[in-house]
């Protein structure tokens, strides 16, 4: 169902990185955002699939880019030619996916305050690792783009990175909150 349909591998796409999302343990609508709406800085309207709030008002945008047809296609040749030939296409479908996020300027939002540089989700693990082991300039050709490419896995760690900067944020809060309350009875204990 996937093979030819670049609407619904898109669909699955942003269906795989909800999924790594809520595994992270950071709680959407609070901690992340989909399908945010804005504008960049050049007045185009601008829709990444996911924005990861940060505490102090800081963004990390995020966005699925479903590489599937020429991948597949590589994976299930049966001659040297047309492997060679499909995987050439596949590696540059990942490179337009980069230099495409690269042009939508997600990170000159008007109202998010993100790193210079938009994180590209790669859903498919093995498709990401082909991309990355076969292409050695591939990091390097994203980065000059302010793109980082992440895979499932790498998306995790790093999700999980946030999380617990999220739950330190929370007990400092919480502590804050003790001390000013024990400060409160403190001042009204003293007047009696």
């Amino acid at each position: 169902a996937l093979k030819g349909d670049s609407k619904k591998q898109g669909n699955w796409g942003e269906f795989i990185l909800e999924r790594i999302l809520e595994m992270s343990g950071l709680r959407k609508g609070e901690e992340y955002f989909t399908q945010y709406s804005d504008e960049n800085n050049e007045g185009k309207r601008i829709q990444p699939d996911v924005v990861i709030q940060l505490p102090e008002e800081k963004h990390i945008i995020i966005d699925s880019k479903v590489s599937l047809t020429d991948y597949e296609r590589y994976i299930s040749s049966i001659t040297d030619e047309d492997q060679t030939l499909f995987l050439k296409a596949h590696l540059n479908s990942v490179r337009n996916h980069i230099k495409g996020l690269s042009e939508k300027n997600y990170q000159t939002s008007k109202n998010l305050t993100a790193p210079d540089f938009v994180l590209l989700f790669v859903p498919i693990e093995s498709s990401f690792s082909v991309a990355v082991q076969l292409d050695e300039e591939l990091f390097n050709y994203a980065w000059d783009r302010r793109v980082v490419i992440v895979s499932p896995s790498t998306l995790l760690a790093t999700l999980g990175t946030v999380a617990s900067i999220w739950k330190q944020e929370r007990q400092n809060k919480n502590v804050l909150e003790i001390a000013r309350l024990s400060g409160r009875c403190m001042i009204s204990s003293s007047i009696l």
